[in-house]
């Protein structure tokens, strides 16, 4: 599902993933192809689709072109977790359309090189957590 899709049904979890992934470095999560886990820190792109930009040689485009799925997790304001955490998990497809290249670059909070590869990441399933005083807040997609 792209993102777009997700934030029609699910608008205020949405909401609150793009405000936690936009906030500081994410780090995304893929299998090798000896099933090994690598964490990499991204700095995702939310427009209608979910993006990511890197290096053509990237071990984790790698991954996500060889179909290993991913978890993008957002980065934590503190060690209590301070304004909460999401994360999402889904799939990658590479992006070889220029139209679809230069709307990831219209939405990017910086300027990608040109030699960057761009992925589109599928959302399938999508977590929040913010710790308060009492229970967690929490809540998944789907539900």
């Amino acid at each position: 599902m792209r993102w777009a899709d997700f934030a029609a049904d699910a608008p205020e979890l949405a909401a609150f993933g793009a405000t936690r992934l936009g906030a500081a470095v994410a780090y995304i999560a893929t299998a090798s192809a000896e099933g090994t886990p690598r964490v990499h820190p991204v700095t995702p792109i939310i427009s209608d689709e979910l993006y990511l930009f890197m290096e053509p040689k990237s071990p984790k485009g790698k991954d996500l072109q060889r179909g290993s799925a991913y978890s993008l997790h957002c980065g934590v304001a503190d060690s209590s977790g301070g304004q909460g955490e999401f994360y999402v998990r889904g799939h990658g497809r590479l992006v070889t359309d220029p139209a679809e290249r230069a709307r990831a670059l219209a939405a990017a909070s910086y300027a990608p090189a040109d030699r960057y590869v761009l992925f589109a990441l599928s959302v399938e399933f999508a977590f929040m957590n913010v710790y308060t005083e009492n229970e967690p807040l929490r809540q998944r997609w789907p539900r």
